[in-house]
């Protein structure tokens, strides 16, 4: 989930909340849209591969 900050930065969150403190992961922040997609995939790519 990519989200616009007051900033004008994207921020990556995970999709699921955290069980522990109900809020979502932030994966990191990137200065465009393309950059966090792009960083999003990565992260599924990962998340398949173990």
């Amino acid at each position: 989930m990519i989200r616009k900050l007051a900033s004008g930065e994207y921020r990556l969150y995970s999709k699921k909340k955290d069980s522990k403190t109900g809020k979502r992961k932030n994966l990191g922040t990137f200065k465009t849209r393309a950059a966090a997609e792009r960083h999003e995939r990565a992260v599924q790519y990962f998340k398949r591969r173990g």
